[in-house]
């Protein structure tokens, strides 16, 4: 409830101006040079892939660096297993 009443006040009391920059298209102020529906380059995909990628490859490699001087050799030989399969997979 009290969220509800903060949402109010706060539109109410707002000074509600908005520039003519504020209101393009895009707030930048540049207007669009071409469709929106036009289709992107796959390298955009690409680069969004690999950023996944490194990214669960780091989620997964810093808590294994930490506890690395308590693992026993299973849990030492899949991590290494699976940065072996990542790198040869990845290509």
């Amino acid at each position: 409830m009290l969220s509800v009443i903060i949402l109010l006040f706060s539109y109410i009391l707002a000074v509600q101006k908005p520039e003519t920059e504020k209101l393009l298209t895009y707030e930048c102020g540049f207007e669009p040079y071409e469709d929106a529906r036009h289709t992107f380059d796959v390298k955009f995909y690409l680069i969004a892939i690999l950023f996944i990628v490194f990214d669960i490859e780091t989620m997964f490699l810093i808590p294994w660096t930490n506890v690395l001087a308590q693992l026993d050799l299973v849990g030492f030989w899949s991590m290494i297993d699976f940065m072996f399969e990542k790198k040869f997979l990845e290509k």
